[in-house]
């Protein structure tokens, strides 16, 4: 199947942003586009980028951004696609919004959520509330599930989606720095999965958007001009380039996981045992 990962201008304006991801999966379903990641905060804008304070979710246009999110998803219906756009969710009045990605279907629905669980310490303190739970959904017989930003830094978050059989990850972030970019590479690659890494299109300086294929390297990538663009890529699991790390690499690391393959290579040797002998 043929994905997209997007790279869109991010403004405090909701409507502006909506506009912009409207274009992209239009852009996108015109290349035959099963689905489109967005960034971190694509359609609300990100706390400290676009939205000034914390106090400032006391006055957020929340019903905007709702009319917004329920139009791109009538969008992604009438295309016949799916969209992965990040947002913040609201939560009652007195309780800090999730940071979250929203997955919007092929038939134009909310087909689920992700919220970011591993929040940063400024996020922690004065922004948001941590979410609990991975998310993971198919489409066309893959498994996709769902990461924010600093979760980059969290080994087990991927480590998790691969023993969840997960073919890719869908990963968003306000800003892909340098250290963001090894970790992305050494995720896909360590767990033989794509992972599809949106950015601002104004970030994109620190580091285009891309997908990374399960070998680690990067299949494709924006450029880094400040302009909203598109980057493309296909999942095939039949795909030759990814034979070692798909076919061969991913089984045989999850039956040595499992520690099976080694039970009847071991042995009783008094020189195995003794750990002071040259």
């Amino acid at each position: 199947m043929k994905i997209a990962t997007a790279q869109t201008i991010v403004s405090k304006d909701i409507s502006s942003n909506a506009s912009a991801i409207r274009q992209a999966l239009s852009d996108a379903a015109e290349q035959g586009v099963r689905l489109v990641n967005f960034c971190e905060g694509a359609l609300s804008g990100y706390s400290k980028a676009q939205i000034a304070s914390p106090e400032c979710w006391s006055s957020f246009d929340w019903a905007r951004q709702e009319k917004e999110l329920r139009g791109i998803a009538e969008l992604c219906g009438k295309l016949g696609l799916y969209a992965v756009v990040g947002g913040a969710h609201r939560l009652s009045e007195t309780t800090r919004p999730h940071n979250s990605l929203y997955v919007l279907s092929d038939r134009g629905d909310l087909l689920t959520r992700y919220d970011k669980r591993f929040l940063s310490n400024s996020e922690i303190q004065d922004w948001y509330t941590p979410g609990r739970h991975p998310v993971l959904f198919s489409v066309d017989g893959y498994r996709f599930g769902c990461a924010l930003c600093i979760e980059c830094q969290f080994p087990e978050v991927f480590m998790d989606y691969e023993k969840r059989g997960a073919d890719a990850v869908l990963f968003g972030s306000y800003g892909i720095p340098e250290h963001f970019q090894r970790a992305i590479q050494a995720h896909a690659g360590l767990n033989c999965f794509w992972i599809s890494a949106a950015t601002p299109a104004q970030e994109a300086a620190k580091g285009p958007a891309g997908i990374v294929g399960p070998d680690g390297k990067w299949a494709s990538r924006c450029n880094f001009s400040s302009a909203s663009s598109l980057v493309l890529s296909i999942l095939d699991r039949d795909d030759p380039d990814y034979e070692i790390p798909i076919k061969r690499a991913r089984p045989w690391r999850a039956s040595a996981r499992l520690g099976t393959i080694y039970k009847d290579k071991m042995v009783e040797d008094q020189r195995s045992r003794d750990k002071t002998e040259f």
